[in-house]
């Protein structure tokens, strides 16, 4: 069988698996109209993604109630933290965000075939077998991708944020309230860590126990700073000891740990341009010095 005849079976087989897609969502919203719901029955908040906006309402009607047939408790949880330490929650459920996996897994590799065929690319079969697995994998990329820059944003804050609260705390605030005090001037702000401290504000006012409420923020955002910093806390309150010098030591860490990662990336940095160095800049060096001597030497020659 040739890789026309290849293309032409994958080609069937896309189009009846869309017809068995499209079927079902039919069949299932007249069965269960409740499915179909956004989450939470609301419409979720928008996401940074222009892709998720736009197939998100496709997914709703076409995949989501086969989403809902993946039971399996470790794949689910998997997904869960995906979702969560990425701060994808507002945007995505669980069901949605396997949804959108089966949507994209059949989505590309159908488009891809139908350039093929209309642009004559001559695509070999075996990239548009490949690309069902990239596209079940692209709202795990864009989770990750999510989870790094949080990342970023805490690191850049943490440290600044237990100064704050280390002040605080020296001239007479309770910990919680030095943290409700800068949560209040973070408000409007782009800030990643703002943002959480507010969730456990949130966590604590509607009765939650505040060693409960960082724990779940040190699962939210899963950094060594952060659950460091979470778990000294915790030991404080629990042991009794005061929260003022806990702050000042792990201010005190926190401005090493940002001292020695500044050198890491230096001395990355340096290697890294020894590439281009070498390359383009060194030749030209050379280029440049022997290139007269090079000429001169040649035409003495003659």
């Amino acid at each position: 069988m040739g890789s026309p005849e290849i293309l032409l079976v994958i080609g069937l087989i896309m189009g009846g698996l869309a017809v068995f897609l499209f079927i079902g969502a039919v069949i299932g919203q007249k069965a269960e109209k409740g499915q179909l719901s956004w989450a939470n029955n609301n419409e979720p908040k928008k996401s940074r993604n222009a892709i998720i906006n736009f197939s998100r309402p496709i997914a709703h009607q076409f995949t989501l109630q086969h989403a809902k047939k993946v039971k399996s408790p470790d794949y689910r949880n998997r997904v869960k933290m995906y979702i969560m330490t990425s701060g994808l929650s507002q945007e995505l459920n669980i069901d949605e965000f396997i949804g959108l996996q089966i949507l994209w897994g059949v989505m590309f590799p159908l488009f891809m075939l139908v350039m093929n065929f209309g642009l004559e690319l001559g695509l070999p079969a075996l990239l548009l077998i490949l690309m069902i697995p990239a596209g079940i994998y692209l709202p795990i990329m864009h989770s990750k991708g999510e989870k790094k820059r949080r990342e970023l944003s805490v690191r850049a804050d943490l440290p600044f944020f237990v100064d704050l609260l280390s002040l605080s705390v020296e001239a007479g605030l309770d910990f919680f309230s030095a943290i409700q005090k800068i949560v209040d001037k973070s408000r409007g702000s782009a800030s990643v860590l703002a943002e959480e401290f507010s969730i456990v504000m949130k966590d604590v006012q509607i009765g939650s126990a505040k060693s409960d409420a960082l724990k779940e923020m040190a699962k939210r955002l899963d950094m060594p700073e952060v659950n460091s910093f979470v778990a000294m806390l915790v030991d404080a309150e629990s042991t009794g000891s005061p929260v003022t010098q806990v702050l000042r030591d792990q201010s005190a860490q926190m401005r090493l740990e940002r001292f020695v990662r500044a050198e890491k990336a230096g001395a990355r940095a340096s290697q890294l341009i020894m590439l281009p160095l070498v390359m383009f800049i060194f030749p030209t060096i050379m280029i440049m010095v022997f290139g007269p001597a090079i000429i001169q030497f040649m035409g003495n020659n003659k």
